[in-house]
């Protein structure tokens, strides 16, 4: 044997594989970009019914190319609220069919023996994508070139493999080894732990396919080894469940469920086929003779589908059964129970940054309507001096600092990911937003101070004063609908009604002075309680300038 030529083949297989991965990982993150708005409006579908949630996840996976992502998503997703756990069930099911569709890319490539191939066919698409990446202005335009060079990376990463795999059946050696892997448990086991090490079910399935073509092991070794890594790729999920929130595990756990189902269905269907003489490779090869690629594709696509269809119904009963196995701790309830946590966001979604950056709009416009509950707290408190809702001002309080901290945090991360210029545009906005509202609590609590401290010395505003105060809180409620309407939808005529409704905050304000002055003058007012009256007034004031600067902030970007 040439040792040199084993090296080659060696080196070259391990260099088809890291090409394939990086190809995926760039499929992936562009068109999650490209698509990510039709993504975020699929996702709020789940809803509907399970199999719509099979469908959005289908359709997700096949999307982005990548079930690992997608399951990913989905946990992070339970983990801030946003998805129950049973709808992230199917979404979970779904994305099991959607990664098949790479299977079938793979196999489609691998046509054109005695002619020109597909597989070079598509390698081309890189070289093409990489001209448009390098020449393209326009960040679409971009992504697209992105997309084309990874579909085509695909290929040539499938090619070394492909090579590497050629030289090795032609050793006798290498083929009897292989040979002597008949346990079906044992190569589901071999699948499992590849999969698991790479990350990547498209990786150990393209291979199997690739080994089944050039005749290193039979269709059965592949169907095999292509249940196992149905089973490997959890891990990913395992992962990320374990760091987070116990609806969260509880999802990694149905995918494991789910899969490690499918994967006993089968070898069970498997052993009582061999029973009668029969077994999968017979099957598949009667009905898509000389394609042994597709043989093994359509047979991860019905594995899938299949144990869909048989899972599906039971999603209930293994929600049921997940929440058994993994409850609520007391301890964790108690700790938990008012603690200051992101409502929308999650670290996880990271991962999917188009997903994520959807999700930061919400959770600011979620801390905006926190600020104004607590500007409105505040207001009625001063003026009735009534503090039974002071524990949820107090609560109310330390949800913002958290969120001006970590939100913060959280989109300085999500600005390093690869982003669309738009994205990119909202985000560096986003800083400036959350240190505005910010700034509201920190003028709501003012309040309460100068609510302190008319009853620390026995005073109180006057019913005029007062009716002022609830007239501007009236006014500045007219102004925060039209800021969030504006924010929320980039809506350019709500922003306008902001701008005037601000402009009539601030005439109102200075009406309020004035007149204050007036009373002091008149002594109607005494001026320890007119130092806050003022106070108030100026901090209202600057209360509306933050709200109609993050209503602004959407001429940067929309």
């Amino acid at each position: 044997m040439d040792s040199v030529r084993i090296a080659t083949s060696v080196l070259s297989l391990v260099a088809g594989v890291g090409i394939f991965l990086v190809a995926c990982n760039m499929m992936s993150s562009n068109l999650e970009a490209l698509g990510s708005k039709k993504l975020k409006a699929m996702f709020a579908k789940t809803s509907k019914s399970k199999l719509v949630g099979v469908g959005v996840g289908a359709a997700a996976t096949a999307a982005i190319q990548s079930s690992s992502a997608t399951t990913v998503m989905v946990i992070g997703f339970v983990n801030a609220g946003i998805m129950t756990l049973a709808q992230a069930a199917t979404v979970i099911f779904g994305a099991n069919i959607g990664t098949t569709i790479t299977g079938q890319l793979v196999a489609l490539g691998m046509f054109g023996n005695g002619g020109l191939s597909t597989s070079v066919v598509f390698a081309a698409l890189a070289g093409i994508g990489a001209f448009v990446m390098a020449f393209a202005k326009k960040d679409r335009t971009q992504k697209i070139g992105g997309i084309a060079a990874g579909f085509g990376m695909l290929f040539v990463g499938l090619s070394m493999m492909s090579g590497a795999m050629g030289y090795f059946s032609e050793l006798d050696s290498v083929k009897t080894f292989l040979a002597s892997f008949k346990n079906p448990f044992l190569l589901v086991l071999i699948g499992a732990a590849f999969t698991a090490v790479v990350q990547s079910s498209s990786v150990m399935t393209s291979m199997a396919i690739t080994m089944t073509v050039t005749g290193l092991i039979t269709i059965d070794q592949g169907i095999y080894l292509t249940i196992g890594s149905n089973i490997g790729t959890c891990v990913t999920a395992l992962i990320a469940g374990l760091t987070s929130t116990i609806n969260a595990k509880r999802t990694a756990f149905v995918h494991l469920i789910f899969n490690v189902s499918g994967a006993v269905l089968f070898l069970l269907i498997g052993l009582f086929m061999r029973l009668g003489g029969i077994d999968y490779g017979f099957i598949f090869t009667k009905m898509f003779p000389h394609a042994p690629q597709m043989q093994l594709a359509m047979f991860h696509t019905v594995f899938n589908v299949i144990t869909v269809a048989v899972v599906l119904p039971l999603t209930n009963a293994l929600v049921k059964l997940v929440t058994k196995i993994i409850p609520e701790k007391k301890k964790q309830q108690t700790e938990t129970h008012g603690m200051p946590h992101f409502f929308h966001v999650e670290e996880h979604m990271l991962k999917t940054p188009p997903v994520a950056v959807q999700q930061t709009k919400r959770e600011i416009m979620h801390m905006a309507e926190t600020s104004f509950k607590n500007f409105g707290i505040a207001c009625d408190l001063i003026c009735s001096l009534d503090y039974s809702r002071i524990d949820e001002f107090r609560a109310n309080e330390k949800q913002l600092d958290f969120l001006n901290k970590e939100l913060t945090r959280f989109i300085a991360a999500l600005l390093k990911a690869d982003l669309g210029e738009k994205d990119r545009l909202y985000l560096s906005t986003a800083f400036r937003s959350v240190v505005d509202l910010e700034r509201v609590g920190d003028y709501a609590e003012n309040i309460i101070e100068y609510a302190d401290r008319l009853k620390e010395s026995d005073a109180a505003f006057s019913s005029d004063a007062t009716t002022e105060i609830l007239g501007l809180k009236e006014r500045i409620t007219t102004l925060f609908d039209s800021v969030m309407t504006a924010y929320g939808d980039c809506d350019r005529k709500a922003l306008e009604l902001a701008e005037t409704v601000e402009e009539d905050i601030d005439k109102t304000t200075d009406e309020m002075t004035e007149r204050h002055i007036k009373r002091l003058n008149e002594g109607a007012c005494t001026p320890e309680v007119g130092t806050q009256y003022l106070s108030l007034v100026t901090g209202a004031e600057r209360v509306a300038d933050h709200y109609i600067n993050v209503a602004k902030s959407i001429k940067l970007y929309s």
